[in-house]
């Protein structure tokens, strides 16, 4: 993406006027994630443009009718369509990456069948290396940038689980690793409302990919419709908090058109391309903050978030940093989520760690930060009235009793 580029992009998602979410498309791939992501800010954009932009979930340009089985005769696996009663030239959805479509096997199976968009890869990455170049010499001119906001990491971020995601193996690759992980913990850790579809390797590749059809509604389409409650929220988080604190091992892109609730209410994540790894003084160091946080003990708290810094604070003196976030937090237990958001004061709390204690902040961080801001975001558009830390109390002590959780972290 050009400077240029970037900048008619900026001005599209800051105006007060609703934005031109066809010129964003057709801007390509990365302004698309782009956007998604700010579809989440809620704490810096009004809710009805994060609304607007949360269209980018599911309903992105799709590829012509005419193009679709000419994409499929040319990419698909040998003998593809031979396995097939039919498949719909409309598509079901369209999504930033590929689109979709109903289909049935000769065997009566309904599935979906996902695409590639044929120019996706090349010009992403070639967007993602222009943008590259550009920020490292704006980084040169503000570098605090790199500490707080760090560009670079949202880029390297988003270009990594974009790129993975271009893969259409690794949607099969990645549901097999979560539901290993859910076997793993479900002795002491029930994930019953949990399921991945099933997929046909056989008639999958890179550019094509062939999985079971789940009856249901996604998260989005429970938004839009008013119907979800918070108890569903609450055990989604209970769900994706235990891959996030208890694991580290989680969907690294599970926003409300990734979730869908099947028939029987249970969860069923798709999309599956994007898993992301915590290392574990990333999600160690999360965890107990918010666990701090939801007890009120603010000032454990405080100390538990700078175990995420890449830098030894040994011997720094953490005066300033404490007062500061004293501050930050002033009444914050007693604040709901339309009032604070969690990603609002998250930006703040990052800053003061950076400004006042010396931390630096990686980009192994920003992964379970940004999947945190999704869940914050589905929070804020349904249920603004609830005090988000406080609910998530009860869960967070279950995963510290049921979750390979190490106890402890180091903090001067």
């Amino acid at each position: 993406m050009r400077v240029l580029t970037f900048l008619k992009f900026m001005r599209q998602i800051l105006k007060s006027k609703p934005a031109d979410l066809e010129w964003i498309q057709a801007q390509g791939l990365l302004a698309v994630k782009l956007a998604q992501i700010f579809a989440l800010r809620s704490d810096i954009l009004p809710v009805e443009k994060c609304r607007q932009l949360q269209q980018l979930y599911q309903h992105a340009a799709s590829i012509p009718p005419e193009d679709v089985f000419a994409n499929i005769d040319q990419r698909a696996p040998d003998g593809f369509m031979e396995a097939f009663e039919e498949i719909d030239e409309i598509p079901l959805a369209a999504a930033s990456v590929g689109q979709v479509h109903r289909g049935r096997l000769k065997n009566g199976e309904d599935v979906v069948v996902k695409i590639i968009k044929a120019q996706n890869g090349k010009n992403f990455r070639r967007d993602v290396n222009r943008m590259r170049r550009w920020l490292r010499i704006f980084l040169l001119f503000m570098p605090k940038l790199r500490k707080v906001g760090n560009p670079v990491a949202l880029l390297n971020h988003v270009a990594d689980y974009t790129t993975r995601e271009l893969d259409l193996r690794n949607e099969i690759k990645g549901a097999k690793e979560l539901d290993e992980i859910k076997t793993m913990i479900s002795r002491d850790f029930s994930m019953e409302l949990l399921k991945f579809p099933k997929y046909y390797p056989e008639l999958s590749n890179k550019d094509i990919l062939v999985s079971e059809f789940i009856r249901g509604d996604s998260l989005e389409d429970g938004i839009e419709a008013g119907s979800l409650s918070w108890s569903t929220l609450l055990d989604l988080f209970r769900i994706h908090g235990a891959y996030l604190f208890g694991i580290g091992t989680f969907h690294g892109d599970l926003h409300p058109g990734n979730c869908i609730i099947d028939q029987e209410g249970r969860f069923v994540f798709i999309d599956n391309g994007a898993i992301c790894h915590a290392p574990t003084r990333v999600n160690k160091s999360l965890f107990i903050f918010f666990q701090h946080l939801s007890d009120h003990e603010f000032e454990d708290a405080f100390k538990a978030l700078l175990g995420l810094s890449e830098k030894n604070l040994d011997d720094k003196d953490l005066t300033p940093y404490m007062v500061e976030m004293n501050e930050i937090y002033h009444d914050f237990e007693m604040k709901t989520v339309g009032e604070q958001s969690l990603t609002k004061i998250m930006m703040k709390t990052v800053r003061c760690a950076v400004e006042k204690a010396g931390a630096e902040f990686g980009e192994e961080a920003f992964p379970i930060i940004r999947a945190l801001m999704y869940l914050d975001g589905l929070v804020i558009r349904t249920h603004p009235n609830v005090r988000l830390i406080s609910s998530m109390g009860p869960y967070l002590d279950e995963f510290q009793r049921s979750l390979p959780i190490d106890k402890g972290v180091n903090i001067a």
